[in-house]
């Protein structure tokens, strides 16, 4: 075991992303998006003055990126995780 600490998640970066009407993403980064492998919806610190609404999509780009994106439902943007 390493002496380093927990390992931190990368921190989230804009991105570029085209969506369909229903916020599907269709195109990452001038990539057009193959596959959504799953989406989820996060709703946290509702209670505070700033609360955390992310609608995260995992994706496959046609050139076999996997990335994990999210759209910030409070404050608007795309996102990539990883």
């Amino acid at each position: 075991m390493s002496g380093r600490g927990p390992r931190r998640l990368a921190a989230p970066r804009a991105a570029n992303v085209h969506a369909a009407s229903d916020g599907r993403p269709t195109v990452v980064g001038g990539r057009a998006v193959e596959a959504v492998r799953e989406s989820w919806l996060i709703e946290d610190r509702w209670w505070t003055d700033r609360p955390l609404r992310r609608r995260y999509w995992e994706v496959v780009t046609a050139d076999w990126r996997d990335l994990v994106l999210f759209r910030d439902l409070v404050g608007g943007g795309w996102y990539a995780q990883r």
